[in-house]
């Protein structure tokens, strides 16, 4: 006989006994049986959630309300039967206990998960078996019985709550990774395209080496003024080479590091590694120098005075050095793409990009100051709906003019500002388009001599 179906029909056979000896009311019966159904019927949390507390309350007129342990250990209010969906959850001040309490007049009984589905995926890494408590107040003096049935229909709630926040917990870990590797075909991959051509140039300049080298064979009276120059030529042009291709190596390099992180494959989401760094040293002018040549090579000049802080006053800022440099990246990468020649005030027809930055006093709330960083490329201007979809996943405007993208370079910008406490934006100014963000300075203190960042 298979050992597991010998196993499981006892257990059967247990439980038979165990649902005799509980002598639960058929209304009780009922209400379990509605539980399980709806909880079935229903599959979200919120819907779950507010299941929960109405069962008790329709069957029984029992106010209910639903608590939670967040992954501070903290406990959260997140339903209610008389107030609904509290959404986002509150915070309340509540002893953590694992057996039955009372308190002013409400009876509590905690809940906890599948100690199976802890052992393998805690719904938090730091989530204990306990997962909240559900509140009962009752109209009459609870009997024996009826504590007894709460504390079952309570623990009913702790299992099916810890299969569905698993399967919640799952299911956001594949849609981060699922966002992952489009942000590494987007951000990695695809730009790496870029080596293709440096390895073509460096292989054009073997190829002269190779040429300089016949004619010297070939005649032996080669004038020697013109080696010279060859040679001189071959040096600087690999040389160059060499360090573009050894600077798209660290960058690529950074970028992988940022982007496969175990952090976020632990969490299921984007975690920083903030540092102090010199901002427009550490971020800005690193990718700036990755896209200078591309940029003259596409008739656009660059200008750095956008903005009321002073280049030379630099700022520490406590970021993510790999992540912002992405956002950089997509942004210098999307001015590469979208700039457009324009006729000025003068009527001189220009065509460049400006980045720079400025102080936006209490931005975050009274002492809050924000930092505004801004990257603007001439050309025509956004509509205003184009504009309000700019930073959402997958959207194209439709000024690309056939340039190839995966409309996902702004999302991820949004996405990791976001992570930073700022927020992005977009503002059609003279010219052409301003796309910015804006971090919190808080902590972020004007670098003085004293201070050596990483």
């Amino acid at each position: 006989m298979d050992i597991g179906l010998k196993i499981i029909a006892q257990r059967i056979e247990t439980k038979k006994k165990q649902y005799q000896e509980y002598n639960f009311s058929r209304e009780q019966l009922n209400a379990l049986w509605a539980f399980f159904d709806l909880a079935q019927e229903f599959a979200s949390l919120k819907n779950f959630y507010r299941i929960s507390v109405l069962i008790p309350k329709r069957f029984f007129n029992y106010s209910t309300t639903l608590y939670l342990i967040n992954e501070n250990h903290r406990i959260e209010k997140v339903s209610d039967s008389d107030k609904g969906l509290f959404d986002p959850p509150v915070e309340v001040s509540l002893a953590i206990s694992e057996n039955y309490f009372q308190k002013n007049g409400s009876h509590f009984f905690p809940f906890k998960g599948n100690r199976k589905l802890f052992e393998l995926i805690a719904v938090h890494p730091k989530q204990k078996e306990l997962l909240g408590l559900l509140e009962v107040r009752a109209p009459h003096e609870m009997s024996d019985q009826e504590k007894f049935f709460l504390q079952k229909y309570a623990n009913r709630i702790g299992y099916n709550l810890h299969i569905k926040l698993v399967i919640a917990h799952i299911l956001e870990h594949i849609r981060f990774v699922n966002e992952l590797v489009a942000d590494i075909e987007h951000n990695v991959i695809t730009p790496n395209i870029y080596y293709r051509y440096l390895f073509k140039q460096l292989k054009k300049k073997i190829a002269l080496v190779k040429e300089l080298s016949e004619n010297i064979d070939e005649n032996k009276d080669f004038y020697p003024g013109k080696i010279k120059s060859a040679l001189e030529y071959l040096y600087n042009e690999l040389l160059n080479n060499y360090q573009q291709i050894e600077k798209h190596y660290e960058n690529t390099s950074l970028f992988l590091e940022s982007l496969l992180r175990r952090e976020h494959f632990q969490t299921g989401r984007f975690v920083l590694r903030r540092r102090p760094c010199r901002f427009a040293k550490e971020v800005i002018e690193t990718q700036l120098e990755r896209y200078r040549k591309r940029f003259e090579q596409a008739g656009i000049t660059i200008d750095n005075r956008l903005g009321g802080v002073p280049e030379d006053e630099e700022f520490v800022l406590a970021v993510d050095v790999g992540l912002l440099s992405q956002v950089y990246a997509n942004l210098f990468s999307n001015a590469l793409k979208y700039t457009q020649e324009v006729t000025n005030e003068k009527g001189e027809k220009v065509k460049f990009i400006s980045f720079g930055r400025e102080i936006l006093p209490n931005y975050f709330g009274p002492g809050r100051d924000g930092i505004k960083f801004n990257v603007f490329s001439t050309g025509p201007q956004l509509n205003p709906d184009e504009a309000a979809k700019l930073f959402e996943e997958g959207w194209r405007g439709n000024n690309t003019n056939g340039q190839p993208g995966s409309g996902r370079g702004l999302y991820f910008v949004r996405k990791v500002i976001e992570l930073h406490g700022g927020v992005v934006g977009y503002e059609p100014t003279p010219l052409g388009n301003n796309f910015y963000f804006i971090l919190p300075l808080k902590e972020s203190p004007q670098l003085d001599k004293t201070q050596k960042p990483h």
